[in-house]
């Protein structure tokens, strides 16, 4: 009899352990199986406020239940996700998640393009770009990739000059002309919108500057272009969930003439959405 119980207690938790092992969803469901919620990260805005309207307005219709976490950072959504932790996030463009990849040995991919936020320069004491000081102080974000992103949106003023070809990788390294001798000085993304009173400008990423209160396309002294941009965000997953159907249908509905009216209406120009260009 004792021999029996212990079987059958044995045998319950294989069961158990099997289980887990396969991945359960937050309903019980196999993860990837296309149900259960779908938990999504993202920086509250604009991320997170497009992704509370579609959870609000066009998820139910859909039989899509969305779950959104958000974070303040650009590391621990894409850390989140490919611990498991997240099904998906939005808040990066694809350069960003490449690099990201490569660095900390991620596999992270691109599902859909969502919305281009623009980068742009800020400051108090100008509202020209080129009638910066000479010898101000401007600061750009630190990460490899919107770093240079920062100096290239300098350079397409004449600001600064770049070594030919360098493209999104450049840094203050890169520099061959600065005829203000601009003190070039890499900062957090997330620290420049408060540091701007002690700089005389700071190229600012989009949604840091929406949640600081600036509005981009008012506030900014100078924006990039959305012709040829390779800097709209994407919906990401990891690699080999990026077909799960929760994902898919999500990725219908970022893309929808509901979201892009919504974009348009809610940022008036400081975001454009991907589906109106």
């Amino acid at each position: 009899m004792r021999t029996s119980l212990i079987a059958a207690a044995a045998g319950s938790l294989a069961l158990t352990l099997g289980l887990t092992a396969c991945g359960a969803g937050t309903d019980g469901g196999p993860k990837g199986s296309g149900g259960g919620t779908l938990v999504v990260g993202a920086t509250p805005t604009p991320a997170g406020e497009v992704l509370t309207y579609v959870k609000d307005h066009l998820a139910k219709k859909a039989g899509l239940d969305l779950e959104i976490k958000e974070f303040t950072d650009y590391v621990t959504p894409n850390t989140a996700l490919q611990e498991g932790s997240l099904d998906a996030n939005l808040y990066q463009h694809t350069p960003y998640l490449k690099d990201f990849n490569t660095s900390k040995k991620t596999d992270l991919v691109p599902v859909t393009e969502v919305y281009l936020p623009p980068m742009g320069v800020y400051a108090h004491k100008t509202k020209d770009v080129r009638g910066l000081r000479t010898g101000a102080t401007v600061a750009v974000p630190n990460d490899t990739t919107n770093e240079g992103r920062a100096l290239q949106l300098l350079a397409s003023r004449g600001v600064i000059g770049l070594k030919k070809g360098v493209g999104g990788t450049a840094t203050p390294a890169d520099i061959t002309a600065n005829p203000k001798k601009l003190d070039i000085k890499p900062l957090d993304p997330a620290q420049l919108p408060r540091s701007l009173d002690d700089l005389d400008a700071a190229v600012i990423n989009n949604n840091y500057a929406l949640d600081a209160g600036l509005s981009p396309k008012k506030d900014a002294i100078l924006l990039e272009s959305p012709k040829g941009n390779p800097y709209n965000n994407v919906l990401a997953a990891k690699k080999g969930e990026e077909d799960d159907p929760r994902i898919a249908k999500l990725a219908k509905l970022l893309t929808s003439p509901e979201v892009k009216k919504f974009i348009e209406d809610r940022y008036k120009g400081s975001v454009l959405p991907v589906a109106a260009r």
